[in-house]
């Protein structure tokens, strides 16, 4: 009897073992603006990071295929069965998003806008060149055309209204405040041109808005975007706005806090002091990054 019940289990052992599939492995296709070595080096810090359980790659640009179909090629070559793109972008609601959903087969119709991230020079912004930038022997492959891919990808929204990112928002508020009572923070965004877009920025920034007043009893919390990119007259009209907010605010005696939703500071902010100049304010020492948690997030979001 022993020795059927030993045969008995072999036999089971390797039917099961000859059923069983290893498990698929996902991995994680980081999506950044690239810019100068020092954000860079962050981005590169955060995938290594997520590297260590989860396959990562990074593929910089705004929308430059070159960039991605290197990430996923090198992603699929470590083995992996499906992608999980996440962007590391403060809002999904801009054409950037929308390009790169086109150029991930995510959606049928390509964005307007994505002709234009096409012609741009996207070693500038930390990726690497097209493949037939580098062998002349090679046909030019489309800039504009979806990636070659093997496995299913999905996509992940950006930071938008995140709990985790709405913590850090909250604590880089609470960074430089001393008497909250008495205090008005402004949540500045760079934001969108389109109205639509802004508008969902904005209602984003008005759920971290809320976790900022839970963080701490300030006077008031605000939030609002400049609109860089847009036209002079855009500009001017948000800039204006800036300022009427900042003016009231400091007429009723209150302290006001410029919390820049940024990504990392590193050229925007200082656009932001120039829109000020003049007036009494307190601004924080960083934007969103570097912070540990945002390790967190992206473990997050791939799940």
């Amino acid at each position: 009897m022993r020795v059927v019940a030993t045969v008995l289990v072999l036999v089971l052992s390797a039917a099961v073992g000859a059923n069983a599939q290893p498990p698929g492995q996902t991995g994680v296709l980081l999506l950044a603006h690239g810019g100068a070595s020092q954000w860079n080096e962050r981005v590169t810090a955060v995938a290594k990071i997520v590297d260590q359980t989860q396959p990562t790659e990074v593929a910089f640009g705004m929308a430059s295929r070159g960039s991605i179909q290197a990430a996923v090629d090198k992603l699929t070559a470590r083995g992996v069965t499906s992608i999980v793109a996440v962007p590391l972008f403060v809002s999904s609601h801009s054409s950037v998003i929308t390009s790169t959903e086109y150029l991930l087969g995510l959606r049928a119709e390509p964005p307007a806008d994505l002709k234009l991230f096409a012609k741009m020079n996207h070693s500038s912004h930390g990726a690497p060149a097209a493949a037939g930038e580098h062998a002349a022997h090679l046909p030019a492959v489309d800039p504009t055309s979806p990636v070659t891919r093997s496995v299913p990808v999905r996509m992940t929204p950006a930071f938008n209204r995140h709990p985790i990112i709405a913590q850090i928002v909250a604590d880089r508020a609470r960074s430089i405040s001393q008497t909250p009572e008495s205090e008005a923070v402004i949540l500045v965004a760079h934001g969108p041109v389109p109205d639509d877009d802004n508008r969902r920025w904005l209602n984003d920034m008005k759920v971290l808005a809320e976790q900022v007043r839970a963080a701490a009893p300030f006077a008031s919390v605000d939030y609002m975007t400049v609109r860089d990119d847009a036209g002079a007259v855009m500009r001017e009209a948000a800039t204006k706005d800036l300022r009427d907010r900042v003016e009231q605010q400091v007429a009723a005696g209150r302290t006001v806090l410029i919390v820049p939703h940024l990504m990392s500071f590193g050229g925007i902010e200082q656009g932001l002091r120039k829109r000020l100049e003049g007036l009494s304010y307190l601004m924080t020492a960083q934007a969103l990054m570097p912070d540990e948690r945002i390790v967190e997030w992206v473990r997050a979001s791939t799940r």
